[in-house]
C-alpha cells in the first residue's frame, strides 16, 4: 500500500547522500554499511523495540543482545532512525541493569527477562552507554526523555566507583571485561578514555539539570583521571597499559566468581592472560573518538592524543601484509592493507598477547580513520578508509559483508563516522544549533546531514570574493536559531540571508573558528533552502 512513497523517500534519500562530493571510496564505506541495518544482523521485537546481533552466521545470528561494546562503534543508527536507537537503550535500560548499576552487556531474550549475572559488566560499553544518552539527547533535544532515563544513567556512571574506580581517581585501575571479549586488568586508555567521556558527558547533563553538585563531582574526577593517565600512561609515543594482576581481588560476590574463567588461573598468577602491556592498542583513543564527535572537548593533552594517533599509523598501519604473521582469524591477507589490531614495537609482547592483536577489523579502522580526521590526519585517515575498501571492492570479498564475528557486522556502521569528520557536522538540538566546518573541497563542497527530525544537503562554494553556503532539507522539518559556519577571508563582508529567496533577517558573528549565524528562531520544513551569502 505505501511502496510508491517508500520507494520515492528511498531514491531520495540515495540521491541526497550521493550529492555529497566526498571522496569515492568514503561514500562507497558509509553507504556500502548502511545495508547493515537491513540484514538479519538486525530486527525489531514485538513491541517495535529495534534488537541487533554483531553479526549473522549462515543459519543464525551471531553473539545476541544488542552487545553494548560492539554497538557502542555504530554511528549510523542513531543519526539516521534515532527512534530505534533510543527503543535499543530503553531495552537495555528496562532489562539489562541492576539497582547497584552492574549492566549485563547482552540483552537477554524475550523481551521483559530481567538480566541476571551470566555475563560481565563491560566496563568500554556501560561507559559507552552513558555518552550514548548525551548523544541521543542531542540529537533529540528532548528534556523531559532525559530526566527520565538520566537516574539509570547516573547509576551505570558510578558503578564505576564500586568496582573499577574504587578509589574515585577518574581511573579504571580493576578488571575491566571490553569489547576483545577478555578483562583488561589494569589502567589503560581504551575503557578509561570512555570513562573520561562519560563523566563530561554526565557533567554536562548534570549541569543542564541543576545537579551542580553533581556536575562539580564528575568534573572533579575527570581532571585527576585525565591528569594521571598523560603522567602514567602515555610513553611519548603512545598510552600503554599498566598491568596489575591483583585488579579483580577488589569484586565482590557474586561478580567475583564471573573472573575465574576469564583469563584468570593458577599458572598466570602473577601475568594474567591476554593484556597488551607495553602495545601500541588501535583504538586506545575510542573515548577522546567519541568526545570529538559529541563536541566534549580533550580528555587527554591535546598534544598527546595527536602523538598517539600518529603512532598508530605508524606502527599498526600495514601497506602490505606479507610478512604479517596472524595466528587466528585471517580478514587482510597478503598485497592487502590493513590496520592491526595491536602491536608492540617497544618489544615486551606478552606470552599470551592480547587474544586478537594480529587481526584487521574494519570497524576499529573507520574509528580511527574518522578520529585522524577530526585531528586534522586527512590524508591517513583516508588511506586507512581506502585499504578497507579495496579488500571488498567485490572481486575479493563482498561489498556489502564486513564480517567479523559473523556477516554484515555491526562495528562496521563506524563508517558513518567518516561523514560526520569530513563534514565537521555538528547538532545541538537543545540549542537549536547545528554547524559545519568541511576538512576538504572548501571551495566547493557538499555533504548529506541528518538530525533527530529531518535531513537534507549542505552544501558551500567559497571564492575570493563571494562565499554561499546553503541548507537544503529534503525530508521533515528542523527548527533552527544558529548555523555555525566556516572562515572566510572576506573583509568589510556584506552578508545576504534567504530562505527561498526571500530575505530573512539574521544577525552575523566571527569567532575563533568561523562564523555563526544568529536566526532567531526559524522552521525549515521539505523543500525549503537556507542560503547565507557573503560578498
Amino acid at each position: 500500500a505505501n511502496l510508491d512513497r517508500l520507494w520515492e523517500e528511498t531514491r531520495l534519500f540515495h540521491d541526497t547522500l550521493f550529492a555529497s562530493t566526498l571522496p569515492v571510496h568514503v561514500l562507497d564505506a558509509v553507504s556500502s554499511q548502511l545495508s547493515v541495518l537491513k540484514t538479519n544482523t538486525c530486527l525489531r521485537l514485538e513491541d517495535g523495540t529495534f534488537y541487533g546481533f554483531e553479526g549473522c552466521s549462515n543459519t543464525a545470528g551471531c553473539c545476541e543482545g544488542s552487545c553494548t561494546h560492539v554497538w557502542n562503534y555504530a554511528q549510523a543508527l542513531p543519526y539516521l532512525f534515532p527512534n530505534l536507537q533510543r527503543s535499543m537503550l530503553h531495552a537495555h535500560f528496562s532489562n539489562s541493569v541492576r539497582e547497584d548499576g552492574f549492566m549485563t552487556f547482552r540483552m537477554p531474550l524475550p523481551l521483559g527477562t530481567r538480566a541476571d549475572h551470566s555475563f560481565h559488566p563491560a566496563a568500554d560499553g556501560q561507559m559507552g552507554m552513558v555518552l550514548q544518552v548525551y548523544r541521543e539527547w542531542l540529537i533529540s533535544g528532548d528534556d523531559n526523555w532525559l530526566r527520565s532515563v538520566w537516574p539509570t544513567a547516573k547509576r551505570l556512571l558510578e558503578f564505576a566507583w564500586k568496582y573499577w574506580d574504587a578509589d574515585k581517581d577518574g581511573v579504571m585501575e580493576g578488571m575491566q571485561h571490553n569489547t576483545y571479549d577478555i578483562e583488561f586488568y589494569g589502567p589503560n586508555s581504551t575503557t578509561g578514555s570512555l570513562y573520561l567521556g562519560a563523566l563530561r558527558a554526565a557533567e554536562g547533563i548534570a549541569r543542564h539539570l541543576g545537579e551542580h553538585d553533581k556536575a562539580e563531582e564528575y568534573r572533579g574526577l575527570f581532571e585527576k583521571g585525565s591528569r594521571w593517565t598523560d603522567r602514567n600512561l602515555f610513553n611519548g609515543e603512545y598510552y600503554e597499559q599498566k598491568v596489575n594482576p591483583k585488579a579483580h581481588e577488589s569484586w565482590p560476590e557474586p561478580y567475583l566468581s564471573l573472573t575465574l574463567s576469564h583469563g584468570k588461573d593458577d599458572k598466570f598468577k602473577d601475568w594474567p592472560k591476554w593484556q597488551f602491556g607495553r602495545g601500541c592498542l588501535s583504538d586506545q583513543m575510542i573515548g577522546q573518538w567519541y568526545a570529538q564527535m559529541l563536541g566534549l572537548g580533550y580528555l587527554y593533552s591535546e598534544a598527546n592524543v595527536r602523538k598517539a594517533l600518529q603512532s598508530i599509523i605508524k606502527h599498526n598501519w600495514k601497506s602490505s601484509l606479507w610478512n604479517h604473521p596472524c595466528l587466528f582469524r585471517i580478514y587482510a591477507v597478503n598485497d592487502e592493507a590493513g590496520l592491526v589490531v595491536c602491536t608492540w614495537p617497544r618489544g615486551e609482547r606478552p606470552g599470551y598477547p592480547l587474544y586478537y592483536a594480529d587481526e584487521v577489523w574494519c570497524g576499529i579502522e573507520y574509528q580511527v580513520a574518522s578520529h585522524m580526521i577530526y585531528e586534522g590526519m586527512i590524508k591517513e585517515g583516508l588511506a586507512l578508509i581506502l585499504g578497507t575498501r579495496n579488500r571488498h571492492r567485490g572481486d575479493r570479498r563482498n561489498p556489502w559483508d564486513e564480517f567479523e564475528c559473523g556477516h554484515h557486522y555491526s562495528r562496521s556502521m563506524a563508517s558513518y563516522a567518516v561523514l560526520l569528520a569530513l563534514s565537521g557536522f555538528k547538532y545541538f538540538a537543545p540549542e537549536r544549533r547545528l554547524g559545519f566546518s568541511p576538512k576538504l573541497f572548501h571551495g566547493n563542497f557538499a555533504s548529506f546531514f541528518s538530525t533527530g527530525t529531518g535531513w537534507g544537503l549542505y552544501a558551500q562554494k567559497i571564492r575570493k570574493r563571494k562565499a554561499e553556503f546553503a541548507l537544503e532539507l529534503k525530508y521533515g522539518s528542523l527548527l533552527l536559531e544558529r548555523l555555525d559556519l566556516p572562515a572566510v577571508g572576506i573583509q568589510k563582508p556584506k552578508v545576504e540571508t534567504t530562505i527561498n529567496g526571500r530575505k530573512i533577517k539574521t544577525e552575523i558573528r566571527r569567532e575563533k573558528d568561523g562564523l555563526v549565524v544568529l536566526l532567531g528562531s526559524i522552521l525549515l520544513n521539505r523543500g525549503k533552502v537556507l542560503k547565507v551569502t557573503i560578498k
